[in-house]
């Protein structure tokens, strides 16, 4: 399946920078940012569970939020890039 995930983390404090790092970190290590704090994620939906499970636990729902957006299997029509940074294959060898 392939999400978009979109976070905004409450930074005015320590602890909110701290929170801002661990949702990158976390979203890197399974998708493909493609802007400041948005990603976009290739995964079967038993690890995506996983994963929005735990982003869910290192947010602070009080200030920060996190949108998921479901773009299903049939994401490549549902996509369209205009601008720098140009596209990626989110098949292919990603090489990190």
């Amino acid at each position: 399946m392939f999400v978009i995930i979109a976070y905004d983390v409450n930074t005015t404090d320590k602890t909110g920078k701290t929170r801002l790092r661990r949702v990158a970190k976390e979203c890197v290590n399974y998708g493909q940012r493609v802007q400041n704090s948005v990603f976009e994620v290739n995964i079967d939906y038993g690890k995506f569970v996983l994963l929005k499970e735990r982003l869910i636990k290192l947010i602070d729902k009080e200030t920060d939020s996190l949108r998921f957006y479901y773009l299903g299997d049939k994401w490549e029509k549902r996509i369209e890039h205009i601008g720098a940074k140009p596209g990626y294959n989110s098949e292919g060898v990603l090489i990190i």
